[in-house]
C-alpha cells in the first residue's frame, strides 16, 4: 500500500511505508562512525540512491538540526521521515536510526559492568582508550575546518575553550555566550543569501515536488497543530520524569539520571563530543557515576556500534544504576537505568522535529540564526578541545591533580605518573587516523590487540 498525501496536483508520494521502513532500518543498521560517517550515509542513500530528497533542502534540513540541542544526525533522519509521511514516518525514522545501536549498546553495556575488571577486558580497555583520544582529536580538526572560516570564529572558539578548562564555566553558559555573540555580528555582517535550487523539469526530487505549492497539511505551518504537538510531546517526555520523582525522591539514583539527562536534552549543542564534554563535567566529577577512563571506555563501545555516539549516554546511566541498584537487581537496575536515560534523551528530539518542522522554510535565509548556528559550531571546537586535552590527561597520566589559582582551576598532571605504553598508542592511532585515514574498526581493533600483548608482556 503507498503513503497518500494531499498535494497541489493531488499526486502520491511513490514511496510506501514498507520500503521506509526498510530504508531507514538499513540505515541505522549502517550508520557507524559518528555524526560525519552517519550523515555521509543519509546523504548516499536518500540524496543520491533514492533521490527523496535534494541536496539543498537536506544540506538546509541538516542546518537546522545542528542548531538544535541533540544529535543532528538522528534529528535530520527523523525530519525527513516526517516529510514523507508525517508523524508516524518521522517516529520510524528516529526510532529505528537509534534501536539497534541501543541493543547493541545495551549488551555491550551489561557486559562491561559485570565483566569489566576482568584482567583481559581490562588490557582491551587500556589499548582502546588511547586509540579514541585519536578519533577525538580528528572531530577537533574536523569540525575546526568547517566551523573556523574567519577571526571572529577562531576568537569565540578559544574563548569556549579558556571558560571551560580554566575556569569551569559551564557548557549550556558557553552555548547561549556563542548564541548571542553570533546573533550580533549577524547584524554587524550578515550572510550573503544562497542561491535558490534549480531543477530540470521533471527531475526535483520526491520531498522537493511535495513542498511545491502548499505542500502536504502537515507540512504547513499552524500555532494551534504545533502548540497540541508542544504539549503532547512536553507530556511523553517529562510525565515520566514527574513520576520518578513522586515515588522515589530527587535523591534516588533514577529520579537523578531522570533529571540530569532531560537538562542535558536542552542544552547540547554540537553533537556526541559536545554532549561528552558537558556529561563528563557533571557524571564524572559531580555526581561520581563512572570515572574519567570508564567515560573513554563507553566512548569506545559508542564507537563500535550503528547509531548516534549520544548513545554513550546510555553506558553511563546503565552503570549508575548497576552501582547502585537499591531493591533491584544490579542487571535489571542497570537495564532500567539505560532505558530511562534513552528516553529522556531522545523524545526531546521528537518534539524539535514534530513542532519545528512545518516552520522550518521560513528559517530560509536568516542571517540572524545562520550566524548563530555559526558562532556556536565555533564555541563546539573550543568545548571539543578541552574534552580532547582532559581526557588525555586522565588517560596518559596515572594521577592528575586540580590546581586553583584565584578563579583559575588547572589540571595539573604528575609528570612521573606518565605511562609510555598508553602514550604510544595513543600517538600511532593518531598518526593512523589522520594521516592513513585508517578505518574505525581497524584502528580500534588495532589497538585493543596492542593492549592485550601489551598485558600479556607485563608492560601494562
Amino acid at each position: 500500500m503507498q503513503i497518500l498525501h494531499p498535494h497541489p496536483a493531488d499526486a502520491a508520494i511513490p514511496v510506501t511505508f514498507a520500503e521506509a521502513l526498510r530504508t531507514w532500518l538499513r540505515i541505522g543498521l549502517e550508520s557507524f562512525g559518528g555524526p560525519a560517517g552517519q550523515i555521509a550515509v543519509m546523504h548516499r542513500v536518500l540524496v543520491e540512491e533514492k533521490r527523496w530528497i535534494g541536496e539543498t533542502r537536506f544540506l538546509h534540513a541538516l542546518s537546522y538540526c545542528m542548531l538544535l540541542p541533540g544529535p543532528e544526525a538522528q534529528q535530520l533522519a527523523t525530519y525527513v521521515g516526517w516529510l514523507l509521511h508525517g508523524t508516524a514516518g518521522g517516529l520510524a525514522a528516529g526510532l529505528l536510526f537509534v534501536l539497534p545501536g541501543a541493543l547493541f549498546m545495551l549488551a555491550l553495556a551489561s557486559f562491561y559492568a559485570a565483566w569489566g575488571d576482568a584482567p583481559a577486558i581490562a588490557a582491551i580497555f587500556f589499548g582502546v582508550k588511547p586509540a579514541v583520544l585519536a578519533l577525538v582529536l580528528e572531530a577537533v580538526l574536523r569540525i575546526g575546518r568547517r566551523a573556523l572560516q574567519g577571526r571572529v570564529q577562531v576568537a569565540i572558539a578559544a574563548a569556549a575553550f579558556v571558560a571551560i578548562f580554566a575556569f569551569a564555566v559551564p557548557f549550556p553558559w558557553i552555548v547561549a555566550g556563542a548564541a548571542a555573540l553570533g546573533l550580533a555580528w549577524a547584524r554587524v555582517a550578515p550572510p550573503a543569501p544562497a542561491p535558490p535550487p534549480a531543477h530540470a523539469a521533471g527531475s526535483a526530487p520526491l520531498v522537493d515536488a511535495l513542498l511545491q505549492g502548499e505542500g502536504p497539511a502537515h507540512a504547513r505551518p499552524s500555532l494551534r497543530r504545533s502548540a497540541r504537538t508542544a504539549a503532547l510531546w512536553l507530556a511523553i517526555w517529562l510525565a515520566p520524569v514527574a513520576a520518578l520523582l513522586a515515588l522515589l525522591g530527587p535523591a534516588h539514583v533514577m529520579s537523578r539520571l531522570a533529571l540530569f539527562f532531560s537538562q542535558m536534552a536542552v542544552v547540547t549543542f554540537g553533537g556526541a563530543y559536545a554532549v561528552l564534554a558537558y556529561v563528563a563535567q557533571r557524571a564524572v566529577g559531580d555526581y561520581g557515576w563512572l570515572a574519567p577512563g570508564e567515560m573513554l571506555d563507553g566512548l569506545g563501545l559508542a564507537e563500535t556500534t550503528p547509531g548516534p555516539l549520544i548513545l554513550v549516554t546510555q553506558f553511563v546511566g546503565h552503570l549508575a544504576a548497576y552501582r547502585d541498584p537499591g531493591a533491584l537487581a544490579p542487571w535489571l537496575a542497570g537495564a532500567l537505568g539505560a532505558g530511562l536515560v534513552l528516553w529522556v534523551t531522545f523524545a526531546p528530539c521528537f518534539l524539535w522535529i514534530f513542532v519545528g518542522a512545518p516552520w522550518i522554510e521560513r528559517l530560509r535565509g536568516s542571517a540572524a540564526l545562520t550566524g548563530a548556528l555559526a558562532a556556536i559550531t565555533a564555541a563546539v571546537v573550543g568545548v571539543v578541545l578541552n574534552l580532547a586535552l582532559w581526557f588525555s590527561l586522565h588517560v596518559l597520566f596515572g594521577r592528575v591533580d586540580e590546581v586553583r589559582v584565584g578563579p583559575l582551576r588547572l589540571h595539573w598532571p604528575d609528570a612521573s605518573t606518565l605511562s609510555a605504553p598508553a602514550l604510544a598508542i595513543a600517538l600511532v592511532a593518531a598518526v593512523a587516523a589522520l594521516r592513513w585515514h585508517a578505518g574505525m574498526f581497524w584502528l580500534l581493533g588495532g589497538s585493543a590487540a596492542a593492549g592485550v600483548l601489551l598485558h600479556l608482556a607485563g608492560l601494562a
